[in-house]
């Protein structure tokens, strides 16, 4: 991302709709943060001069209340400690490959979760239209930049954030169902794609370790300098088409993850 294009992005009408690309911006590119954080302050200050409230700001934007206020504080905000009685960082397991039974569930982290005796959680932070990445683009086969739909959530172990987990769909095949609407989708989203008539083909699932991005590290509350795991998974229909992309970022200091072999195999 250059001048020119952030030039473009402040110039946005919609101080909303700014805010949002700004934010968009400064997730994917790590270059000139810092002027774009300064133009995303100055965004929502003309939003809530405009009558927005903090909610309506937050809804929009994927994020809390309390995360739009640090953003209007600027640099030198500091986030809010944790409750004391949070205790100590907890640990999940997450399973590689999923087993598939755990894969139909309702929520494959509250299922997880649940078993290994830790109180899951889970919280919508944004659900629309958003340009690929390269990665994603190339799973879903469409062009970096192109608009695709995406379902970004968080969730939390005894309170403790440890997984932005984002579904992220084709616009032309997704746009105008229920996958693209608000909240979580009943009574799964594997169930809303099969009511769909996607029938599930096979799964790639990579794992990649890097640094977080400034929004994971604030989303997830790390440490300076902790990095994050990333597990890619790629389902496609019985016919090829790609269907569901899921990019889970994983704490990493708060995972073990457990790898299985394919079950009635004697090589090891």
């Amino acid at each position: 991302m250059d001048l020119r294009t952030l030039r473009d992005l402040s110039a946005i009408a919609d101080p909303i709709e700014r805010a949002r690309a700004l934010s968009r911006a400064m997730t994917e590119q790590q270059g000139l943060t810092e002027e774009a954080a300064r133009m995303r302050r100055g965004a929502i200050a003309e939003a809530r001069e405009a009558g927005h409230t903090l909610d309506e700001i937050a809804k929009a934007l994927g994020v809390s209340p309390g995360r739009v206020s640090q953003m209007r504080k600027g640099p030198t905000a500091r986030a809010p400690e944790p409750p004391a009685t949070k205790g100590a960082r907890v640990i999940v397991q997450r399973a590689l490959p999923t087993d598939p039974a755990t894969r139909a569930s309702v929520s494959l982290f509250l299922v997880e979760a649940e078993r290994q005796g830790v109180s899951p959680g889970r919280k919508m932070l944004y659900v629309g239209p958003e340009p690929a990445s390269e990665h994603v683009a190339a799973c879903l086969r469409v062009q970096p930049g192109d608009e695709i739909i995406a379902r970004r959530k968080m969730m939390t172990a005894n309170d403790v954030p440890v997984r932005i987990a984002t579904s992220y769909f084709r616009a032309d095949l997704f746009s105008g169902t229920r996958i693209a609407e608000p909240e979580f989708v009943k009574p799964s989203l594997q169930a809303a794609i099969v009511a769909l008539g996607y029938a599930f083909g096979h799964a790639e699932e990579t794992l990649t370790s890097r640094p977080a991005t400034r929004f994971e590290a604030e989303t997830l509350e790390l440490e300076p300098g902790e990095w994050v795991v990333q597990v890619l998974r790629a389902s496609y229909s019985t016919e090829g088409t790609p269907i569901h992309i899921l990019e889970t970022i994983c704490a990493s200091t708060r995972h073990i993850f457990t790898i299985g072999q394919v079950g009635g195999m004697d090589e090891f």
